[in-house]
């Protein structure tokens, strides 16, 4: 499993709506534009594939791949979201 952080910047309203349904099913909202996940090899793929589908040439989409030591790093002030939630997590 992999943690990535996808920030879009997707121009038409209609558009943007339906990326934003299909990220909400594969990551959790932490600001406007703004998502974090933990996702599969596969599931990358998959979801990679939903967006592209869907995307004009006008519109952006990055994925940003966190390294271990990077999301230790991480600060959050205020009443941003903990997407991964807290403490450990029995599978």
């Amino acid at each position: 499993m992999e943690h990535y952080v996808i920030v879009y910047d997707i121009r038409d309203d209609r558009r943007r709506n339906k990326i934003y349904r299909i990220l909400k099913d594969y990551a959790t909202p932490v600001q406007l534009s703004v998502f974090e996940a933990v996702l599969t090899k596969e599931k990358i793929v998959q979801l990679q594939y939903s967006l592209k589908r869907l995307m004009k040439n006008e519109d952006s989409i990055i994925f940003y791949r966190q390294c271990g030591h990077c999301r230790q790093d991480i600060l959050r002030l205020g009443s941003t979201p903990v997407p991964y939630g807290e403490g450990d997590i029995i599978i």
